[in-house]
């Protein structure tokens, strides 16, 4: 290979944790699931659930809106 050609770096995906909300990922990703399965997102930016409640798992359908998560301190208990 000629001196003048380098071969390009690394290549890094952007994941962007959310206080309240999900994982995202920048780019198109595939996901491996626990049973193995391998999932596929085209996106520009795709939503993770880290929640557990979307049943779009392993992707976000923005289930963490709407149900707010128990806070044993803010009821005395």
């Amino acid at each position: 290979m000629p001196a003048d050609r380098r071969l390009p770096g690394p290549v890094f995906a952007r994941v962007t944790v959310t206080d309240d909300g999900p994982v995202l990922v920048a780019g198109p990703v595939e996901v491996q699931l626990p049973d193995g399965r391998v999932v596929r997102s085209e996106r520009a930016v795709t939503a993770l659930c880290v929640c557990r409640r979307s049943r779009r798992q392993p992707f976000c359908d923005t289930s963490h809106r709407r149900k707010a998560r128990l806070d044993p301190e803010a009821d005395g208990g």
